[in-house]
């Protein structure tokens, strides 16, 4: 266990144990020479155990993660009992402030990490994050949501091969989870091989704080407290489980509005239809279906599309889709994957697809 010493220490302020502080950590400096700084909650329970990172908003303007860790402050269903948790609102505070993805040098602080001491604004930015927070943590968990004009279905994107990233994987009780070891100068990648085991949650869409996300969010989290020891109980599982190592983003081949025929989440059979898309005038000029039964991870939420433009992004389970179709034929209408599904596909129209 990294950092739980009898005196926490971050950029010296110091946390005893059993007490809960609220502190301003400095990153950088406006224009007129004032500090940066990033708010943070260090919550530390009477005994020691491991000490878990929550990140939001490393991207500015995906903002369920910061929901998520804001419920976790204001009403914890929880209450500590080893280890220490560090909670961090909104990493990105420049791009937050300004309701962007990016720090203003327009870079993406999500591919600048561990950073330097003497690279760009993003290049200091991530030094600082990744040292007086990452460095200090034995796990991380960074939440984002889908890119601008795009939501996602929840999933857990995870190293496997590493046992205890797919420890933590597995824990938080997402229905989904891709194996993939991350992208080049993430945080997720980059903690993950300094030693401190990383995932994080895709969930929603940006400028966003959803509900249902937010109820998945702080279940997961409580699903790795109770898994680390950190605090009693029992976890919560998922309507089921699938590890998706491969996926495929799907195209349009029209110009024209989009028609979806399945929403995120929504399981579908190779050769069904997913979108249509029509002219103005509702005249079908293309069907983009399944190639293979997958899960949709993700869907544009625009309704006009150019031919080529990314519609949907699909999942394919390890051993298909079977076992999952028959584990959500028993859920309840009012089950959180079922309000999950239903919420976030209010973004796009769903119906029917039209009989052959």
């Amino acid at each position: 266990m990294s950092g739980d010493t009898k005196l926490f220490d971050i950029n010296g302020f110091k946390i005893a144990r059993g007490e809960t502080r609220d502190l301003q950590l400095a990153v950088s400096q406006s224009y007129s020479g004032d500090d940066v700084s990033l708010p943070i909650r260090v919550i530390r329970g009477p005994k020691r155990g491991p000490v878990l990172l929550l990140t939001a908003a490393v991207h500015g303007d995906e903002l369920n993660g910061t929901g998520i860790i804001r419920e976790l402050a204001i009403e914890p269903p929880f209450e500590l009992e080893k280890g220490t948790l560090i909670l961090v609102p909104v990493v990105n505070i420049l791009g937050f402030e300004r309701k962007t993805r990016y720090l203003p040098d327009r870079r993406d602080l999500n591919r600048c990490f561990p950073g330097s001491t003497r690279g760009s604004l993003s290049s200091r930015f991530a030094y600082t994050v990744f040292h007086e927070l990452v460095k200090r943590s034995d796990y991380c968990i960074d939440f984002h949501t889908a890119a601008i004009h795009r939501t996602n279905f929840p999933n857990v994107r995870a190293d496997l091969s590493d046992p205890e990233v797919e420890r933590l994987a597995k824990a938080f009780g997402a229905a989904l989870l891709i194996d993939h070891p991350g992208i080049k100068k993430s945080l997720r990648l980059t903690a993950s091989h300094s030693g401190h085991p990383s995932i994080i949650l895709e969930a929603g869409e940006v400028a966003k704080v959803e509900p249902a996300v937010v109820e998945q969010g702080v279940r997961g989290v409580t699903n790795v407290l109770i898994e680390l020891g950190m605090i009693s109980g029992d976890r919560v599982d998922p309507a089921y489980e699938a590890v998706i190592q491969k996926t495929a983003w799907l195209r349009s081949d029209s110009g024209g509005l989009l028609q979806f025929h399945a929403g995120p989440g929504d399981v579908v059979i190779k050769g069904s239809a997913i979108a249509s898309c029509t002219s103005l005038l509702g005249e079908e000029l293309s069907v983009i279906a399944a190639p293979r039964s997958g899960v949709i991870l993700s869907v544009t939420t625009l309704p006009t599309v150019t031919p080529g433009d990314p519609v949907c992004h699909l999942g394919f389970p390890r051993g298909g889709v079977r076992r999952i179709l028959k584990a959500l034929g028993k859920l309840p209408d009012e089950s959180l994957h079922e309000r999950l599904k239903s919420d976030l596909g209010s973004s796009v129209v769903v119906e029917p697809a039209a009989e052959p």
